[in-house]
């Protein structure tokens, strides 16, 4: 008895914690992408929030319009609810599409990104730029306070997205990603971007975030870096329980 309890508990809170987000769905040109959205507690249509978008990897994508969220849920609940006020939007990309234009070669777990052989977007990323721009036009939103992130292909998502919308996101945190860093400069002084990254990941290369700080330090970023020593490609597990994460989001304004 006491088993089924807990079981049933566990199961309440995992329904409770989906029930914040709504069902949604966004269409361009004839090209659907379903997302999810969260309205903060005692939410009030006639003021405006920040907003703060979510980017997830490849292994969420999908149709189900739930996947998004099997990482980051319980950090985007937990804080933008009512510590932090804000309107959050977790698109899904399809599961034969990508948030960015990389070139991807894996062979078993070792994977080959090559970034800026085209400025051509995907149908998903092109779609969820239409979709932000929706929402920056509903009325709901302070604009000077937008915020992205993303992990793994969001992470790559996120920093494509910031060069493709350089006027748009207050700050940034991609995790465990990588860009083109010829396009840095487009956004470099105008976004705060936070970089983690796990040392020993082996999907997505280090390297990346590495070469991608020391560029926007040199460009004049306000830019932050969290290595961290030991971990792999789940660093997103680690980023999310950064207590300093969603402060450093809020204190900057465009």
């Amino acid at each position: 008895m006491k088993k089924s309890y807990i079981l049933f508990v566990l199961l309440l809170c995992t329904v409770s914690g989906f029930a914040q987000f709504k069902n949604a769905s966004f269409m361009v040109n004839g090209y659907e992408l379903p997302y999810l959205v969260m309205f903060p507690e005692n939410y009030d249509a006639t003021k405006q929030y920040p907003l703060v978008v979510m980017l997830h990897g490849a292994g969420e994508r999908g149709d189900d319009n739930q996947k998004q969220l099997v990482h980051g849920k319980q950090f985007l609940t937990d804080h933008f609810l009512s510590a932090y006020p804000a309107i959050v939007i977790v698109p899904q990309c399809p599961a034969k599409n990508y948030w960015s234009n990389v070139i991807r070669h894996q062979i078993d777990n070792k994977m080959k990104l090559t970034f800026g052989l085209t400025d051509e977007p995907t149908q998903a990323m092109q779609t969820a730029m239409w979709l932000v721009k929706d929402w920056l036009a509903s009325g709901k939103i302070d604009v000077s306070r937008v915020y992205i992130g993303g992990l793994s292909m969001g992470g790559m998502g996120t920093l494509e997205m910031l060069w493709r919308m350089p006027q748009t996101f207050a700050a940034a945190f991609p995790i465990c990603g990588g860009t083109d860093l010829s396009k840095l400069p487009l956004y470099a002084k105008q976004t705060a971007v936070w970089l983690f990254h796990g040392d020993e990941d082996p999907i997505v290369p280090v390297q990346n975030s590495r070469d991608i700080y020391a560029r926007l330090k040199e460009l004049g970023c306000d830019a932050e870096y969290t290595e961290y020593k030991g971990v792999n490609h789940g660093s997103w597990l680690n980023a999310f329980e950064e207590k300093g994460l969603v402060p450093w989001l809020f204190n900057h304004k465009k």
